[in-house]
């Protein structure tokens, strides 16, 4: 059973004059569990429209969605989800444990399972010192980690979340991958959506391109990582000097140049590849679309 499914899914709106916007068309994705999958695409590419209809949100005009085999549409499907939307609005007279309280007991939690619960995120998102303070005095970036952390207070086993690294400074961003890849050990399915391509090449199993309201392509990130490949770059330095230099060589020559430096009695220090990036496949995909 697949944790995500959405089949020929589409969506048009229509706006006050009457006139169809076609939002959404035809997308089919499956995703299994415990499997990082990256919705990648430009501003208005259908990202967060997708996201609404998963959680029942707004109503699609053609497809279906599944969260572990039960219709999204159904309440019951939604019982073992965490979802963090794009922008997050929260009670901000609240403070974190009494927003986190109010959460728990809307998905059915017992008191102690939601002190508990409240203990291990806070403390996960680094949010403990700031606990009995009103939400209306946190920083965009701590309304952003709280938000993540309502979505993972009843230990789902699906998260979906939009746009979930925006508004997070480098600490934070690094913050909410490190806990996205312990959700994976555990056997959760994170699907986020994104436009920042670093995010996705860190963590993600597989990612989805969307522009236009169309499915692009899906990748495997390990694969498309490795097929990006057209040389190295190597590092090395001369016995004789101290500083670091460098030389590229293509794939077939790289075993070569290699041998040419040892025998010259260099010290080789590092060889990576270089490779295309995924934010230039995304270029030129979201080009040729």
């Amino acid at each position: 059973m697949y944790a995500l499914e959405v089949e020929q899914l589409g969506k048009t709106f229509r706006t006050q004059r009457g006139k169809k916007v076609v939002a959404l068309k035809g997308l089919t994705l499956s995703i299994g569990q415990g499997e990082i999958f990256g919705f990648l695409g430009p501003n208005g590419a259908g990202k967060s429209t997708t996201i609404k209809l998963i959680m029942g949100l707004i109503r699609p005009t053609s497809g279906t969605t599944r969260i572990l085999g039960v219709d999204s549409q159904k309440v019951e499907a939604r019982k073992n989800v965490g979802f963090l939307p794009e922008n997050p609005a929260l009670y901000d007279y609240l403070t974190a444990d009494q927003y986190l309280g109010m959460v728990g007991k809307i998905v059915g939690m017992g008191k102690q399972d939601i002190q508990r619960r409240s203990d291990d995120v806070l403390e996960r998102l680094e949010l403990l010192h700031a606990r009995k303070r009103p939400i209306r005095g946190f920083s965009k970036g701590m309304v952003q980690r709280l938000a993540l952390g309502q979505a993972l207070l009843h230990e789902p086993s699906v998260l979906i979340l939009d746009e979930p690294m925006s508004g997070l400074d480098p600490m934070g961003r690094a913050l909410v991958k490190e806990i996205i890849l312990e959700l994976k050990e555990k056997g959760c399915c994170v699907f986020f959506s994104t436009h920042i391509t670093s995010d996705v090449e860190t963590v993600c199993d597989r990612v989805a391109i969307l522009n236009q309201g169309t499915l692009q392509k899906v990748y495997q990130v390990s694969d498309l990582m490795l097929e990006g490949v057209h040389g190295y770059r190597v590092q090395y330095r001369n016995a004789e000097a101290t500083d670091v230099q460098s030389v590229e060589s293509s794939p077939e020559r790289l075993e070569a140049v290699l041998a040419e430096l040892r025998s010259s009695n260099c010290e080789v220090l590092l060889v990576e590849p270089v490779r295309k990036s995924l934010e230039e496949t995304f270029l030129d995909v979201v080009g040729r679309s």
